[in-house]
């Protein structure tokens, strides 16, 4: 392989689920950001939004974003990563991007999850029938990032282990038949 896979899209499309499974399969590392910068801070992303604001914690992922950038390994990005300084541009000129897409009805479905929800800062206060207008907000706002990403693919079919390995399958072979690696 030889360039960092880096997974993008909004919160619980899949990237972590389908990350390792895809790294896995493929033999690489795999990385997730949340998880870097919560190692990094020594605590959980939501109590570093509340104690040192989103502005640090985009600092605190950029640069686990660019300790990442060049490995060859998976890579799953935080929903806001593209978003923000140059990350997108970075991560398509440094490794592959793909933007995974599932519906905004699924993706709130999942968020309302209490294992979900309560580690998403921008989701826990709200209840479960504004997650919903949240979600198509965020996405219409987040979509012109995303949409720079060089491949983009369904990741809707993750909800059981069979799923998820099919899906990462599929992956692996849309990513082959595009010659992107």
């Amino acid at each position: 392989m030889g360039r960092t896979i880096f997974l993008v899209g909004y919160m619980c499309c899949g990237k972590t689920t389908l990350g390792r499974e895809l790294a896995a399969m493929m033999g690489v590392d795999f990385y997730d950001l949340d998880e870097m910068v919560e190692e990094q801070a020594q605590m959980r992303v939501t109590e570093i939004f509340a104690r040192q604001g989103e502005m640090r914690f985009r600092l605190m992922e950029r640069e686990a974003l660019r300790m990442v950038a060049g490995r060859t390994a998976v890579v799953a990005c935080g929903g806001g990563t593209p978003c923000y300084a140059d990350n997108m541009e970075m991560m398509n000129r440094l490794g592959l991007t793909v933007w995974l897409t599932t519906s905004a009805e699924v993706i709130a479905a999942r968020l309302a999850l209490p294992e979900h929800k309560l580690k998403r800062p921008t989701i826990a206060p709200l209840a479960n029938d504004q997650i919903l207008p949240h979600v198509v907000e965020a996405l219409a706002r987040r979509e012109p990032y995303y949409a720079q990403a060089q491949l983009r693919f369904d990741s809707t079919d993750i909800e059981t282990a069979e799923q998820t390995q099919l899906t990462a399958q599929r992956l692996i072979a849309e990513i082959l038949r595009m010659k992107l690696l």
